[in-house]
């Protein structure tokens, strides 16, 4: 479509940043932390993540409960939805695992490795042609048997960037760079001139950006069919949505903020003002954090090293809006069978929607595949998934874009929580570099003072005494005297 063809450029151009931000941010972020400090940070950041996360999904299912938005009246007007065998909960499980520890780097920055199931026909054996009598192959060729198949499943890679994979392995390589010291100190360099390129290319992105998120905006609205049909009939569900996603995004997480912060929170959403438009655009964490991280090294001064481990980690793990949403069509699609949830089921649905969200990898609609482990979990009809993609793009912009609110909270509480070791670890390499340093200019002067000493033993040896004074004599003076 012609509409949407800028916004596909600017999309285009986000992610690719992607690769190079991640690399660059986690290993200079974590290489100017010691082992203690990048600890203490990384905890403190995924009790933030989780804390937040089930808020979010416990929110959704206390919305989902009283506004009741699933009707049984809806599946008639709906119709059944397209049952997808190819993928388990537990093959997605297990696919999570996998990703986290990719077997080749080049290749987890453009695939990902997913279990494939295939439906196979068995082929029934021969009969023996001598035992068989007329009467059997007559039966035989009158009767077609209905074929049999067999489910086999394979690992084949798929295209997209391994977030996942290339997080953790940049994360311990990042680490293993910061216990060398001076040794890693080039390649440290290194990797804080890539980080400011990439930075230097986003602030010339950014001058397209608003065309291009109105492009992509307005050319999803034109391509959706039967716009007021869908909106009618999936109305309250939406609403359901947006309502908790609001009041998540609205309440919960400035309120936490200012709890912890003691600052204003508004006054940090508007130095995140263009990420969160960003996110809004584009649906995707990933492709907002070039945006992201700009936002809060720039606008609101917080540190680098706690941004460069916080908003990668957090753009890939803590999906409160995810968590929000699936939260609420998991016991959406309950109410729309006629099906009952008991309270253990309602605390299954909260519990592996915050589990799920985790897992969700931070591309557009990826809430669509780790549905399956809710439904799949208190035993829903998996089938019904299909009828929520009518509006999963409008969804998807609005949990995105509190997913990204979230990891910039987040980093404003980490980095408020961590200031005070970050600070005195400055100090630390303050006096490191001093003594260093000082070192250094006696290990100088004691080499001038060293090579003067020679210059004078040299001196005397060539010299001879003339009315008690030390004239200097050259040795061939000497021979040709001789």
């Amino acid at each position: 479509m012609v509409i949407a063809f800028p916004g596909d450029i600017l999309m285009r151009m986000l992610k690719m940043l992607i690769l190079p931000l991640i690399i660059s941010s986690l290993i200079t972020g974590l290489a100017g932390l010691d082992a203690k400090s990048s600890g203490r940070l990384g905890t403190r950041a995924m009790v933030y993540y989780m804390t937040t996360t089930i808020i979010a999904a416990v929110l959704g299912v206390i919305l989902v409960l009283l506004i009741h938005p699933g009707n049984p009246k809806l599946k008639e007007k709906l119709g059944e939805g397209a049952k997808n065998d190819e993928v388990s909960s537990l093959d997605a499980f297990f696919d999570l695992i996998r990703n986290l520890f990719p077997e080749n780097l080049v290749q987890a920055c453009f695939q990902q490795i997913q279990t494939v199931t295939k439906k196979v026909e068995l082929i029934p054996e021969p009969e023996d042609v001598n035992s068989t009598t007329v009467e059997d192959l007559l039966n035989a060729t009158m009767a077609t048997p209905e074929p049999q198949y067999v489910i086999k499943k394979s690992l084949q890679f798929k295209g997209g960037m391994n977030v996942l994979g290339l997080i953790g392995f940049f994360i311990a390589f990042g680490i293993c760079m910061g216990k060398m010291g001076e040794k890693a100190r080039l390649m440290l360099e290194f990797f804080n001139i890539l980080n400011e390129i990439v930075m230097r290319l986003v602030i010339m992105i950014m001058w397209y950006s608003p065309f291009g998120i109105a492009c992509l905006i307005c050319g999803k609205i034109v391509s959706i069919k039967d716009l007021e049909t869908v909106a009618r009939q999936l109305g309250m569900y939406m609403v359901t949505v947006i309502v908790g996603l609001i009041i998540h995004g609205v309440i919960f997480l400035p309120s936490i903020y200012f709890a912890i912060v003691r600052k204003n929170p508004f006054t940090f959403f508007m130095g995140i003002f263009q990420a969160w438009i960003t996110a809004l655009g584009t649906a995707s964490s990933a492709g907002t954090l070039p945006v992201t991280f700009r936002c809060l090294e720039e606008n609101l001064g917080i540190d680098k090293r706690v941004t460069r481990f916080v908003l990668p980690v957090g753009a890939t793990i803590n999906m409160d809006g995810t968590a929000l949403y699936e939260a609420v069509a998991a016991i959406f699609i309950a109410q729309m069978n006629g099906i009952y949830l008991d309270a253990g089921q309602i605390v299954t649905v909260s519990l592996t929607a915050t589990l799920a969200s985790i897992g969700a990898a931070s591309i557009p609609s990826a809430g669509l595949v780790t549905m399956l482990l809710i439904l799949t979990a208190v035993g829903l009809p998996t089938q019904d998934i299909s009828l929520l993609v009518a509006v999963d793009w409008l969804l998807d912009r609005f949990r995105t874009s509190v997913n990204v609110v979230g990891d910039s909270y987040g980093a404003g509480i980490v980095y408020h929580l961590s200031k005070a070791e970050l600070d005195a670890l400055d100090a630390l390499h303050g006096r490191s570099d001093d003594i260093e340093m000082t070192k250094t200019q006696s290990y100088y002067d004691e080499l001038k003072n060293h090579h003067d000493n020679n210059q004078c033993v040299r001196a005397a040896h060539n010299s001879v005494v003339v009315d008690e004074c030390k004239v200097p004599l050259s040795l061939t003076d000497v021979e040709t005297s001789i």
